[in-house]
């Protein structure tokens, strides 16, 4: 399909190349998909007192009614999905089944936001005063800066703006430089919802199209109470202490170092499936994406073959093309990280099998990879790093414990698995004595988390918790309140203060 087809059915108008610009590319090839003008600082400061000014209103609206405005948002991405699902592929390099999945997360969460709107509960809590009751409630917080990477273009922002909305805040959207048309073309079916929505101030929702001082602008500005960040974690290192120098909250979903348990009970060929889509599928550029396979020693021999048979019959190329598996990297710099962390790990001394570049026909501009094994007796200090690209280190392990120890022992924290079927090893891996990441799998992949549960991590992943369950609360400021029905004055704690 060519690509000026795909960039028309998901709403991209063309944009006159001006100096100053941002090259919007595609990696499938490297081409020059669009040239896209930036914000300066007085446009950003526009646009933060816009939403400012937006909250005001925004927060007294009913929540159930900010809930019919996500209905309508999720009801046009429906009609929209394959277009979308194709401009992810196009700009990202997704294969085109992992596009059409991530804009089924955009519904997944409006819906799950949606029910939400009459769910913002607080509490009741006894008073030890006769006459009272105290009050657990939750408000708006005000303008939300979200500042998203390339990996997950669409879903992230929409992790965060679903809920952030319902909950009667308004957002200020920052998309990385890499993926600007897709948050283009999301943000394009908002702004069409929020126009017929008479409740809806225009300035609820903004998009922000910039390089870096753009996000710097939201991170130091004191309007914003809330900066959700999705990136590395030299990004959210960076940036926290930024804002809370000026007490304000973070929301960090930063690097992972997933790693999965195959214990010698496990099913190999259920294990094989998990374990080869968590490594290579989005060539391996998720957060979730699995790193390092600790095996038990029993199976390493049975194994290793399968795998290498299976990544060696893996169909790289371009993503929109029906039978593709593996897409290509982001960009020259994800191939060279990847060739550097590839030449430690063979002077460490392991094994390494596959990583070399491929270069499909008539697309020698695009960064493919065949993903890469590689098998060492004993983890070595490339391990601990996390490398945005599908490598995966195998080493074996000889007991449980030592295997719990490999798996918690790196500065991230975010998923994790254990293929088996032994109750004692699964209930162990999901205890406090097992794995210290936020996400804990049992016979399924680190890769693929669902939007019902919360997403997010421990440690240098930056604690933040997107998404399901009650993530909401991230959103809003908690208040205690205090009620006297009574006619007299009794003070807390038995303290008293006569006055006449």
């Amino acid at each position: 399909m060519n690509y000026q087809t795909i960039l028309q059915e998901a709403g991209i108008l063309a944009h006159p190349a001006r100096s100053g610009g941002i090259e919007a590319r595609t990696p499938i090839d490297g081409s020059v998909l669009a040239q896209l003008p930036i914000e300066n600082t007085e446009s950003v400061a526009a646009k933060i007192q816009a939403a400012s000014q937006a909250f005001l209103a925004w927060r007294a609206v009913p929540a159930p009614l900010r809930g019919e405005l996500l209905r309508r948002f999720a009801e046009r991405v429906r009609q929209e999905k394959p277009a979308l699902g194709r401009l992810i592929s196009l700009e990202a390099g997704k294969i085109l089944s992992e596009g059409l999945g991530e804009v089924q997360e955009v519904i997944d969460i409006c819906d799950f936001a949606v029910g939400l709107s009459r769910q913002l509960y607080g509490l009741t809590i006894a008073s030890e005063r006769p006459g009272h009751h105290l009050l657990e409630r939750w408000h708006p917080l005000g303008p939300v800066g979200v500042i998203t990477a390339f990996n997950f273009p669409m879903a992230v922002w929409t992790w965060n703006a679903a809920l952030a909305l319902v909950c009667g805040n308004t957002v200020l959207w920052k998309p990385s430089e890499k993926t600007m048309l897709c948050a283009l073309a999301l943000h394009r079916l908002l702004d069409e919802q929020i126009a017929k929505f008479p409740a809806a101030p225009p300035a609820v929702s903004q998009l922000l199209v910039g390089r870096r001082a753009v996000g710097e602008q939201l991170v130091d500005h004191s309007a914003l109470p809330l900066i959700s960040a999705t990136g590395s974690t030299a990004m959210g290192r960076a940036l926290g202490p930024r804002v809370a120098a000026r007490f304000g909250r973070t929301l960090l979903e930063l690097g992972g170092n997933n790693a999965a348990i195959v214990a010698p009970t496990a099913d190999i060929h259920l294990s094989l499936r998990a374990i080869v889509f968590a490594a290579a599928g989005t060539a391996g550029q998720r957060c979730t994406s699995l790193r390092r396979l600790i095996v038990h020693r029993s199976l390493s021999a049975r194994l290793s073959p399968l795998l290498r048979k299976a990544y060696a019959s893996l169909p790289i190329g371009s993503p929109l093309e029906p039978g593709t598996l593996v897409g290509p990297l982001i960009d020259a710099s994800a191939f060279e990280r990847m060739q550097s962390a590839l030449g430690a790990a063979r002077a460490a001394g392991a094994t390494v099998v596959g990583g070399e570049r491929v270069r499909p026909a008539g697309l020698d501009g695009g960064y493919y990879v065949r993903p890469a094994l590689v098998e060492a007796d004993k983890p070595f200090a490339m391990m601990s790093e996390e490398t945005f690209a599908p490598i995966l280190y195998a080493v074996p392990y000889e007991s449980f414990d030592a295997a719990l120890a490999m798996q918690n022992d790196v500065r991230q924290g975010l998923s994790s698995a254990i293929f088996t079927n032994d109750m004692r090893e699964a209930e162990t891996f999901l205890s406090a004595t097992g794995s210290d990441c936020g996400i804990a799998n049992v016979n399924t992949g680190p890769s693929g988390a669902e939007i019902g549960g919360a997403f997010g991590g421990e440690k240098e992943t930056g604690g933040g918790r997107e998404s399901g369950s009650d993530s909401w609360k991230a959103y809003m400021r908690r208040q205690t309140q205090t009620v006297n029905y009574s006619t007299q004055m009794p003070l807390a704690q038995g303290v008293q203060f006569p006055v006449d």
